[in-house]
């Protein structure tokens, strides 16, 4: 090799007829698909009209109820039907039915959390039985026994009471939570649970230190899943319940239903009232009720 070779300078740049600089990467790529934006409109417009057509007409007068067009605004909005709705017990109503939602939402959570770890985790005889016995009660709709669950009721001497709402409610609630759950665990690293084990950590510990960390996500659609079955309930409610002690929101609509007529600003002024507050927790908690709702709320 010559001394020439050797003192030859080392190329550091770009080769021969290449960009120096480096091209940006595409962040998005593809023609757009105006089918799925005019979906997107549609789908919007559905949600949004009858919202904005409930709120408008809530603030109309009475006498101008039947007559007002719904998508017009009115034309002499008024607070009055709020004002009737919150001095004809809504206070009361309110009260009865968060509480019936928070025993309901801690029974579901309870209760479905370490079934659905055990369904994950054991694979025994016993806890597949388990599993398969609440996808059952997904395909029995409340309807079908009513009259048995009326009898258990009256015998357990729980008829008109807010019990007589939360734990049939509970109980409806709990197969699709235990579904919901199930799907979330799997998605848990099968590593996480053996150096878990290798650390010599008992099932109880594994459960409130790795699963429910981990699995805020089913946990938060549940939570999410079983307000909503106990806030928009009214069959058990209806048939359940009869004086005005127990009552919920759903039945304080037929206090402004009279058999001489009814008062339409003042019941959608109370529908509007009462979907504002599980409309906050499905603000706060939308992120993670999809994520559960698609099966990846663990990861």
């Amino acid at each position: 090799m010559s001394h020439d070779t050797l003192q030859r300078p080392v190329r550091t740049g770009p080769a021969p007829g290449t960009d120096p600089t480096p091209r940006r990467r595409k962040h998005w790529s593809g023609r757009a698909n105006p089918l799925a934006g005019l979906g997107s409109v549609l789908w919007l417009a559905v949600v949004v009209v009858p919202v904005y057509a409930m709120i408008s007409a809530s603030l109309t007068h009475q006498s101008e109820a039947l007559g007002h067009n719904a998508l017009k605004p009115p034309s002499h909005p008024t607070l009055d039907n709020y004002d009737t709705v919150l001095h004809n017990g809504f206070g009361h109503l309110l009260w009865n039915t968060v509480l019936a939602a928070a025993v309901v939402v801690a029974i579901v959570l309870v209760l479905c959390v370490p079934l659905s770890y055990v369904a994950v985790r054991t694979r025994s005889i016993w806890s597949g039985a388990a599993f398969r016995l609440f996808l059952l009660g997904v395909a029995i709709p409340a309807q079908a026994v009513v009259v048995p669950l009326y009898l258990m009721i009256a015998k357990l001497d729980l008829y008109d009471s807010l019990l007589a709402i939360i734990l049939p409610t509970a109980a409806f609630a709990m197969p699709v939570s235990v579904l919901i759950l199930t799907g979330t665990l799997r998605d848990i690293s099968e590593d996480l649970y053996e150096a878990m084990a290798l650390d010599g950590a008992s099932p109880t510990r594994m459960l409130f230190q790795l699963v429910v960390p981990l699995a805020k996500g089913g946990i938060s659609t549940v939570v999410v899943y079983a307000a909503l079955q106990a806030w928009n309930g009214l069959l058990f409610p209806l048939i359940f319940t009869q004086s005005d002690g127990p009552r919920v929101l759903t039945l304080g609509l037929f206090n402004y239903v009279s058999e001489f007529g009814v008062n339409i600003p003042a019941l959608l002024a109370s529908v509007v009232l009462s979907g504002v507050p599980i409309f906050v927790v499905y603000l706060v908690a939308r992120r993670a009720l999809v994520g559960g709702l698609m099966g990846v709320g663990g990861k």
